[in-house]
């Protein structure tokens, strides 16, 4: 047998790399800039052709290459950021692994011109899909000016799976938001397609803050800042009072470098547990100073992963530092008074004769109550199975009734005789094409609710689920669809205009998605950077916030989660939906249930949302015996 192992070229390896290191155009633009970042660049310059399509440029004034490091760095793992294993342990820049260059040229046509600080003269070099074409001497500026040209033109699959212009140039933004976040002492303009997008100026956290989302976030944030021999926590949070559904702005930085970490945002999150409602949350940027022995940030090639060594006791200590930020500007709640509180527990054990608690001391009164409240909540839940027993008897009986006797229910008492089960129900264990018959639908009286969330009702062949939510969404959407299919919609006037603010990534992708919602009703303006006047609204939406339905849309829109269709008049119909649905936990009324039924079973595809999310389950009485074996 002849041998079939054999080492890989090192373009097809560069490929490789870069499918995990280099996923779309805001990926090159952060393997660039924090490369200018670790060469010490002050002023750096992002220029972008179609949204990185075309061209990706990044200029800086850092210290250079001389000819031999410019051909170098674009060797795969050639690096100056490390030299041995060890040295991954004690990290201060931001690139190390020397994968990013290499999985860049081999993608694209690269040109970097760069010269050393002091030197007469530059390099000029050019790389076609990881070949090099040419490299001469050349007169430049100081720095590195590197042109990143045709994106994925050798990998065409990838290339065409891209997003359209504006989703890609919301993901630049972002990306940028973070850099220059955590760059404050960096002087950044960006551009694009010839437009200057943004341009600061080197300063304060909180002013750059300011510059990046807005003034008025200069009244709603709070300072944060706390110094331990373990970590050095600064930044700021927001007021309670100021947090949101979406558009959140919430960012973490440890080292100078940008990071995804859920336990600490849960801690966070934990600390304004009883200042918010439960579907809003903060803003944050909140900066960590550890010693660089303590983390590992060589989990994934992007380097946002990062694992702490000691991620508890900094959770402890990034809680205290949140509450007491929070407590020392009056953010906590006060302690309710009101006549419904008979006495406020106080924790004094008594003594036995030795001098010691004669209680547990673990004993929290508080920790009770906050027990109570929790059971409070599921109230609501524990009556709908309580109701769920009381009816068995009765369900029980109507299964074992004779399907005939189903069919002598008048007919005003079936939910919807018109209705097309075979479209709407789940198929059955005994035969996976065989559908429920609408005739065996047991009458819509029998329905019980759980958790203000699922409609359950019995039928001949067991239970029958529907998500209340999903349902009038599916309701929503057919009816938004066919008033602008029909150009039925009409803008209703608001007597005082409302004032909002986007991020500049969501500005922009408002800005490219705005004649599409002038046609449908909504009157947006701009009032400069990234504030918008909202003076109408389409006539068709219920009585919901029309700030949070555009919102929403543009949340969709930009991180391309709608995927729907093409048409971007179904997706923000579908997006103007989901904002106007009853929300997941909302109390209806008999007849309201009633009702959505009806207008669910009306629809022409009512089993699935428009987005293909199920609204109807169905549970057999097989499966349901199986549970009592």
């Amino acid at each position: 047998m002849s041998d079939i192992i054999r080492l890989l070229p090192d373009s097809v390896a560069n490929q490789i790399a870069a499918g995990e290191v280099i996923q779309r155009p805001a990926s090159v633009i952060k393997e660039l800039v924090e490369n200018s970042v670790d060469a010490g660049a002050t002023e750096i310059d992002i220029i972008i052709t179609d949204a990185g399509r075309t061209l990706i440029q990044v200029v800086d004034n850092g210290v250079g290459m001389s000819a031999t490091d410019a051909r170098m760095a674009f060797e795969r793992h050639a690096t100056s950021k490390i030299a041995k294993a060890d040295d991954l342990f004690a990290l201060s820049t931001m690139g190390f692994r020397g994968e990013a260059l290499a999985s860049i040229a081999a993608i694209s046509r690269v040109e970097l011109k760069t010269k050393t600080k002091g030197s007469n003269i530059g390099t000029r070099l050019i790389i076609n899909g990881s070949k090099v074409e040419s490299q001469e001497a050349e007169m430049c500026a100081d720095g590195s000016n590197m042109q990143v040209k045709n994106l994925f033109f050798n990998v065409p699959a990838r290339r065409k799976f891209l997003k359209k212009d504006s989703v890609e140039l919301t993901n630049i933004l972002r990306e940028f938001e973070r850099l220059a976040l955590v760059n404050t002492n960096v002087d950044f303009s960006i551009s694009h397609n010839g437009s200057t997008l943004h341009q600061f100026r080197r300063c304060s956290l909180k002013q750059r803050i300011i510059d990046l989302f807005g003034k008025n976030l200069d009244k709603q944030l709070l300072p944060i800042e706390t110094n331990t021999p373990l970590v050095k926590i600064t930044g700021f949070i927001s007021l309670p009072q100021f947090s949101k559904k979406r558009n959140n702005l919430q960012y973490l930085f440890v080292n100078g470098r940008n990071m995804r970490h859920p336990y600490f945002h849960k801690a966070i999150m934990q600390c304004y547990e009883e200042l918010i409602p439960l579907d809003e949350q903060p803003s944050y940027f909140i900066d960590f100073k550890v010693d660089p022995k303590s983390i590992d940030v060589n989990i994934h090639p992007t380097k946002n992963e990062i694992k702490f060594e000691e991620e508890s006791a900094i959770w402890q200590i990034l809680t205290a530092a949140v509450k007491e930020s929070l407590g020392r500007f009056n953010a906590m709640p006060g302690i309710d008074f009101s006549d419904d509180v008979e006495q406020i527990p106080v924790f004094a054990p008594k003594l036995n004769d030795f001098g010691k608690p004669d209680v547990d001391i673990s004993y929290n009164p508080f920790e009770n109550a906050r027990e109570n409240r929790k059971n409070l909540n599921r109230q609501s839940s524990d009556k709908a199975l309580r109701q769920l027993g009381a009816d068995w008897n009765q369900l029980y009986e109507e299964f074992r009734s004779e399907k005939e006797s189903l069919h002598t229910i008048d007919n005003s008492t079936v939910i919807g005789s018109k209705l097309n089960l075979e479209d709407v129900l789940e198929k059955t264990k005994e035969d996976e094409k065989s559908l429920f018959d609408t005739s065996e639908l047991i009458a819509p009286t029998s329905f019980i609710t759980l958790n203000n969330r699922f409609i359950v009702f019995p039928s001949h062949d067991g239970l029958i689920i529907i998500d209340q939510h999903r349902a009038h969404v599916r309701v929503l959407y057919d009816r938004f669809l066919n008033a602008i299919e029909e150009k039925e919609i009409s803008s209703q006037r608001i007597m005082f205009p409302e004032r909002f603010s986007l991020t500049p990534a969501g500005s922009s992708m408002l800005q490219s998605i705005l004649t599409d919602l002038l046609k449908i009703g909504f009157e947006i303006s701009s009032s400069g950077g990234c504030e918008w006047n909202l003076t109408g609204y389409p006539s068709v939406l219920p009585d919901v916030n029309p700030v949070e339905i555009i919102e929403k849309i543009v949340e969709e829109e930009a991180e391309g989660s709608n995927k729907l269709s093409e048409s971007l008049t179904q997706r923000i119909a579908l997006s103007m939906a989901k904002s106007a649905a009853i929300k997941k936990g909302a109390i209806l009324t008999e007849t309201e249930i009633e009702h959505l039924i009806a207008q669910l079973f009306s629809t022409q595809i009512s089993k699935y949302t428009p987005d293909g999310l199920p609204i109807i389950r169905s549970i057999d009485c097989y499966s349901i015996l199986r549970l009592f074996d």
